[in-house]
């Protein structure tokens, strides 16, 4: 569950960011993804097991410097659903390139004689698809529900949890329950 620590930027941005500063929720997100990655390199951490905070540095640099020169946008009521739009293609893309971001993460957990196998790869890949298409539904849902009502907090709330937690779980379980069907 460790490894779902590089997910705090994204989560502080969602709550600040949801009492209409979005401006303090991305210097946030920037901060928090900034001082991760430090943390985590000093520690030793390779790059394949920081997708999710360099995703995250990458995208919080970029919406604070938007944040910063256009305020009053527009495009701040759709910034939860960006989010998850970020993700998506984040998870995507590392499905693309056949290096499943929670690979890194894996690694680990797992002990290194298993990571070359091919179930070690198809179990990854599996999770990284999970959070991936909970990323992209998210961000469908979110896109439709602020554009409906810009001030359905509860709903945008209960969606970005969701978003998060149900594919956590499943990231704990899945693993499981295929070491268990391998080992019986």
């Amino acid at each position: 569950m460790w490894g779902l620590i590089g997910f705090a930027p994204w989560i502080v941005y969602a709550f600040v960011a949801t009492s209409d500063e979005w401006r303090w929720g991305a210097i946030a997100g920037f901060v928090i993804a900034a001082a991760l990655v430090v943390v985590d390199r000093r520690r030793g951490k390779d790059w394949d097991q920081m997708v999710i905070e360099t995703s995250a540095l990458a995208f919080f640099a970029l919406l604070t410097v938007y944040s910063l020169l256009q305020p009053d946008s527009r495009f701040t009521l759709y910034g939860p659903a960006l989010v998850n739009a970020w993700l998506a293609v984040t998870a995507w893309g590392s499905l693309a390139i056949r290096r499943p971001f929670t690979l890194g993460i894996a690694r680990t957990m797992a002990p290194e004689t298993v990571w070359r196998t091919p179930l070690f790869y198809r179990v990854n890949a599996v999770i990284t698809s999970v959070w991936a298409v909970a990323f992209t539904l998210a961000a469908l849902a979110l896109t439709w529900v602020l554009s409906v009502d810009p001030h359905a907090t509860a709903l945008v709330i209960a969606i970005k949890v969701a978003s998060f937690v149900l594919p956590a779980i499943f990231t704990v379980r899945y693993p499981r329950l295929v070491r268990a069907r391998a080992e019986g």
